[in-house]
């Protein structure tokens, strides 16, 4: 681990410093990331093809990047049967809080004038996953991403995927892509799966929405196409901040700030505590776990002690972390007051690694800053409201003298005249 100390300025200056920080071991990538675009919309197909081989590192390319539903079929059906159940586990959670938040319409009252105003919500046509590989396959990701773009209404669904050297996409990946219906599945990863999905090429189908965690190219890639397509959040690298209490364990919090750090030398980790001693004990547990785990990346750990825990909890709001781990013994009454992080983990068994895996809520969360706007991933994201409005005659005639008014009033008189002719026909 990476570890520094920070200096307690106050909330809002110290949120900064650690921000300033982190962001200064992150990759620039915009370049690149403008690269890859041009050649996906010059070149379509053959670009893909060259920047798969070339960036996903695939030894000889397969004839198509789409993959047959039949391999995904049959990957679910040969999966371990331990595998399988936690996968089956996780998907039953994950539909669950999924469903829960699915809302078809809102009906006004009859407002004073007699008319009424209506939101109804309909899920966009289709949407693509994005699931990361390379170091590690994640089926989870595929969960978290389909389970509720499926549960909010969505007819059609595409995942990507990086391939390994051969140019296939995982077993795990594939189960679970069976598991969740999946309609169509490409081996590509980074900015170039991105493109081609927000495009389209002569093999991959455009979509209206992308979600799905992944590297600096792949949140860059997203980023800059929002507009010609929907996005979820600017979803990573994962980001955990801790905050410890006198009786925290120090062992679990270093497991939990290992965990993290297994998503790469990119992850952004805090802990944070009133006492010094706390600090300490977490920073060399941490040190020691990392040690002899070859699978925890060389991450940055900011250590911060703060003079209270009110404190604690004013720093979280003001770095955003997308997870927040409350590991003080008055966490439920703390969690109330966070108000930018992703997902809070309330108490000292609330590990980040629930979250990520099997607890149902979601894995997709807002990072570097952007959880003070945005938030998890959910039916939501692949819903769009539509207003409807209904006016009788006796509503219309209320209402246009108003409307006429506030027309003329911006220049615009024609509107007025629209909404009068109506009032007269009363």
């Amino acid at each position: 681990m990476r570890t520094r100390r920070f200096e307690w300025e106050g909330a809002v200056p110290t949120g900064k410093a650690l921000r300033d920080w982190f962001a200064a071991e992150q990759p620039q990538v915009r370049d690149d990331v403008e690269r890859i675009r041009d050649a996906i919309r010059r070149e379509g197909d053959v670009a893909l093809r060259r920047l798969v081989q070339e960036l996903d590192g695939v030894a000889e390319m397969p004839a198509s990047v789409a993959v047959d539903p039949a391999e995904a079929r049959s990957a679910l059906e040969s999966l371990d049967p331990s595998l399988r159940e936690a996968m089956e586990v996780a998907a039953g959670n994950i539909r669950a809080v999924a469903r829960m938040q699915v809302s078809e319409r809102a009906d006004t009252e009859h407002l004073p004038e007699g008319h009424s105003v209506t939101m109804r919500e309909v899920p966009v046509a289709s949407a693509g996953v994005y699931a990361p590989g390379g170091r590690a396959v994640y089926p989870s990701s595929v969960l978290m991403c389909a389970i509720p773009a499926r549960e909010a209404g969505v007819e059609h669904i595409a995942l990507a995927s990086p391939p390994g050297p051969d140019g296939k996409i995982g077993q795990p990946m594939l189960a679970a892509a069976a598991l969740c219906g999946i309609d169509e599945i490409y081996a590509m990863g980074g900015a170039q799966a991105i493109y081609a999905l927000a495009y389209g090429t002569g093999t991959v189908t455009s979509v209206d929405v992308i979600v799905g965690p992944g590297n600096a190219w792949v949140q860059e890639a997203k980023r800059e196409a929002m507009g010609v397509v929907g996005i979820d959040s600017y979803a990573g690298p994962s980001e955990l901040m801790l905050i410890a209490g006198h009786d925290t364990d120090p062992e679990w919090a270093a497991l939990d700030l290992c965990a993290q750090a297994e998503h790469g030398a990119e992850s952004p980790l805090a802990a944070v505590a009133v006492e010094e001693q706390v600090l300490e004990r977490i920073a060399a547990a941490t040190e020691s776990a990392a040690a002899g785990r070859p699978s925890v990346n060389d991450a940055a750990l900011a250590l911060v002690q703060v003079p209270d825990l009110s404190d604690a909890i004013d720093l979280a709001n003001a770095f955003a972390p997308e997870h927040l781990e409350l590991l003080e013994e008055d966490a439920a009454l703390q969690a109330e007051a966070v108000r930018t992080a992703g997902c809070v983990f309330v108490g000292r068994y609330g590990a980040t690694a629930f979250g990520d895996y099997a607890a149902g809520s979601n894995h997709v969360l807002p990072t570097t800053w952007t959880g003070r706007f945005s938030g998890p991933l959910g039916p939501g994201t692949f819903r769009r409201r539509i207003s409807e409005v209904k006016l009788d005659a006796g509503a219309a005639a209320k209402l246009a003298p108003h409307v006429d008014a506030l027309a003329r009033a911006e220049g615009l008189p024609v509107h007025g005249e629209s909404a009068m002719i109506r009032a007269d026909d009363e």
